[in-house]
């Protein structure tokens, strides 16, 4: 994935190619955002399996997928290997932390160079005209039938 910072992009010809490369950085933004969620999800797991065997002898069997083969091994073979997995991650996560405040220095440069201002939805009228309509929201009430 070739990625560019805001000073790679050269000066673009209009608005629309400004608002495009704005687009593509949040968007390179949030992607950092879901892999470094993904990878903790992924520590997390790690730290479970951890502490679930290792209070457990050693010499026992446990099962560990390798590669999508699901491979027996004992635990005295395992717990360095999940170690080990865990710490690369934990460093793979930090590599992105790095590179994410990278990116938000990038599109706030950017941002700043261009004078780009994020509109937010005015959410406050929607909300004004439900109070109106009623604090009832979402009861339907039909005529009594009376059933004899």
């Amino acid at each position: 994935m070739a990625s560019k910072s805001a000073s790679d992009y050269r000066e673009p010809p209009n608005e629309q190619a400004v608002a495009n490369i704005y687009a593509a950085m949040r968007s390179e933004l949030s992607q950092i955002y879901s892999n470094i969620t993904e990878l903790e999800m992924q520590v997390s797991e790690h730290t479970l399996v951890i502490n679930a065997i290792q209070p457990l002898d050693p010499s026992r069997k446990c099962f560990r997928m390798i590669g999508g083969v699901l491979v027996q091994r004992t635990i005295k073979e395992v717990l360095p290997a999940v170690h080990g997995n865990k710490e690369g991650l934990e460093e793979v996560i930090k590599k992105l932390y790095e590179t994410l405040e990278k990116k938000k220095k990038d599109l706030s440069e950017f941002e700043a160079k261009y004078k780009i201002r994020i509109r937010k939805h005015d959410d406050s009228k929607e909300e004004e005209g439900n109070k109106k309509e009623g604090n009832a929201q979402g009861v339907l009430v039909g005529p009594a039938s009376s059933s004899q």
